[in-house]
């Protein structure tokens, strides 16, 4: 019965509300990286699905590759952990052997996301190359473009 109900609450829901596909991605991507340009910031940016699998990236000009890799990083961090890479310090402070745990980034920059509606996390988005609040400004403006939410609904 169980299977059955997920099965019927699958198929209520739009797929485009379930899964973080190519096209958002890019969406994202070019959102962030427009903000980052109005500021005249260069950053890298990272989109993962739930899984933390790559979807798309963008190296701006001026970011090495240390930057991707730590944009990547947050962008995981954030798909497997559902909040932003921002409070994870605070919850490493606050829970014993989280620092230790997989996928922990403690450096802000990294921001699930969430459908449109606020109600399913779909993945995250990580930025690097400028000081954390900025990266993570980047990551939410690149949200925000693509019409999706960076926080969940309450």
């Amino acid at each position: 019965m169980k299977i059955l109900w997920t099965a019927v609450m699958l198929a209520a829901t739009p797929a485009s509300a379930q899964m973080l596909d190519a096209n958002m991605a890019d969406v994202i991507v070019k959102g962030c990286a427009a903000h980052a340009s109005a500021k005249g910031q260069s950053h890298a940016i990272a989109v993962v699905d739930t899984g933390g699998h790559l979807v798309a990236a963008w190296r701006m000009d001026g970011n090495g590759h240390g930057a991707m890799e730590f944009s990547l990083q947050k962008a995981r961090a954030v798909a497997a952990w559902g909040f932003p890479t921002s409070g994870m310090e605070e919850a490493v402070k606050g829970t014993p052997g989280f620092a230790e745990a997989a996928y922990v980034v403690t450096v802000a920059g990294g921001i699930p996301v969430f459908s449109a509606d606020g109600r399913t996390r779909i993945g995250g988005v990580g930025a690097s190359g400028e000081a954390p609040a900025d990266d993570a400004a980047c990551a939410a403006a690149g949200i925000a473009a693509a019409g999706l939410k960076s926080e969940r609904a309450r």
